[in-house]
């Protein structure tokens, strides 16, 4: 099972990733989490980004997701799938023809995609762009990549970042006690 967290910079994945690998663990469920690949991207990123270094990013998070699922029978937790890097690319430069099939084709592959509201404005790490308008706007594209795609998406309430995890398990279908509790029942 391949869950991603999806959305626009500065809204919480990275920490709801670590939050919901952490829950799953405490359900004895086996977790591979795949970080996000733009901070490792040579190349410049954010308002400044390029086609080649978008290009690495799509390319490193598909060889990443590859790697993880190649590791057993284990739950694969995305920060960030191909379809939300993508947004990046696509606002920067503009739609890619060549591009549009295999990212469509990709998104089929995630069991689960959550979407992330923006919720609070971006602050600065040493990577993260802080300008709202920008993370605003990366936003909207992604939207419209997940209508254009016809991409299910499970969306997350902004009034209930607390609530996350629990959406998740439930959009995802795993159970909320660990499966060894059943044999002493």
């Amino acid at each position: 099972m391949k869950i991603a967290l999806i959305g626009t910079h500065g809204v919480g994945k990275t920490t709801l990733c670590f939050d919901l690998a952490a829950r799953l663990k405490r359900l004895d469920r086996s977790v591979h989490l795949v970080t996000e690949v733009a901070r490792d991207c040579p190349l410049p990123i954010n308002r400044d980004t390029t086609l080649d270094a978008q290009t690495w990013i799509l390319h490193a998070q598909c060889a990443r997701e590859i790697a993880a699922s190649a590791k057993g029978d284990h739950i694969v937790v995305c920060d960030r799938s191909v379809l939300d890097n993508y947004a990046y690319l696509v606002h920067a430069l503009g739609r890619r023809t060549e591009l549009d099939g295999w990212i469509a084709s990709w998104c089929r592959g995630y069991h689960t995609l959550l979407k992330v509201p923006v919720w609070q404005p971006p602050s600065f790490d040493g990577t993260r762009d802080t300008d709202t308008v920008f993370q605003r706007e990366v936003d909207e594209t992604l939207d419209a990549l997940i209508d254009a795609f016809d991409v299910r998406v499970e969306r997350l309430d902004a009034t209930e970042p607390d609530r996350w995890v629990e959406r998740i398990l439930t959009a995802a279908g795993i159970p909320r006690e660990p499966p060894q509790r059943a044999l002493f029942s």
